[in-house]
């Protein structure tokens, strides 16, 4: 693999987690153990991100909206897992300076798991090192619907003046509005889909698409994306 170029990395860094599924029925596995398998392949995603040091954002793409049509069982399941991952993980986190923050819908949430999402960013808050962008219960559609809905607010309350909305105005009304837009968008499994994933912020990314399922991905994946990334010109629609 090319060497990177440490002064050339992307700020933000997203994903798209995909291939649990898959990967848990060409083992012979449930779904939920899929899912299981999976996370550890979040902590690798994080510790390659510390390590390089020049990324400051990791946004993870945890639980859709469209995610509620899934089976009860399984929904059940990625919830239990992510409260058991918020405890085993959290001080390393923590200890590593990095902020978590959670984008998207928290009413419908499971009361346990809001609590747990809290602590987090609560217990993170003042760290400055990395942030950690957590989408659970996200959809694109739904934060710039959100965002519009708190527009329009605004300007029945006299707060805002139809022509102070513009591109900067919506952004500030996302969820997570202090996070740059998004420079790498990795989507494993192959597929090729954006899955309503971060619609705004995505605008302008570079999408690199890997082949290994989530469960198989490793630091070594992240640094192939990156060194993708790097031997891409962005234009911005300039030229």
């Amino acid at each position: 693999m090319d060497e990177l170029d440490l002064t050339q990395l992307p700020r933000h860094i997203a994903i798209i987690m995909d291939g649990n599924g898959r990967w848990a029925a060409r083992h012979g596995l449930s779904r939920a153990e899929g899912h299981e398998s999976g996370a550890k392949s979040v902590r690798a995603a994080i510790e390659a991100c510390r390590e390089l040091e020049g990324v400051d954002v990791l946004s993870l793409y945890a639980f859709s909206t469209e995610n509620w049509r899934r089976s009860q069982a399984e929904i059940g399941a990625l919830f239990s897992l992510l409260s058991k991952y918020i405890h085993r993980e959290l001080e390393n986190i923590h200890r590593e300076g990095i902020r978590v923050r959670i984008m998207g819908r928290r009413e419908g949430l499971p009361d346990q798991v809001l609590k747990d999402l809290e602590y987090c960013e609560a217990r993170t808050r003042d760290n400055r090192q990395m942030t950690l962008n957590v989408a659970i219960n996200y959809g694109g559609r739904a934060e710039i619907t959100d965002a519009a809905r708190r527009i329009a607010r605004e300007a029945a309350a006299g707060a805002l003046r139809p022509g102070e909305v513009d591109e900067a105005a919506v952004a500030q009304r996302l969820y997570v509005p202090e996070i740059p837009d998004v420079d790498l968008l990795i989507r494993t499994s192959g597929e090729q889909r954006l899955s309503n994933f971060m619609l705004w912020q995505v605008s302008y990314a570079e999408i690199v698409t890997l082949g290994v399922l989530w469960p198989d991905f490793r630091k070594r994946h992240l640094r192939e994306a990156i060194a993708r990334y790097q031997k891409r010109q962005r234009r911005f629609g300039g030229r």
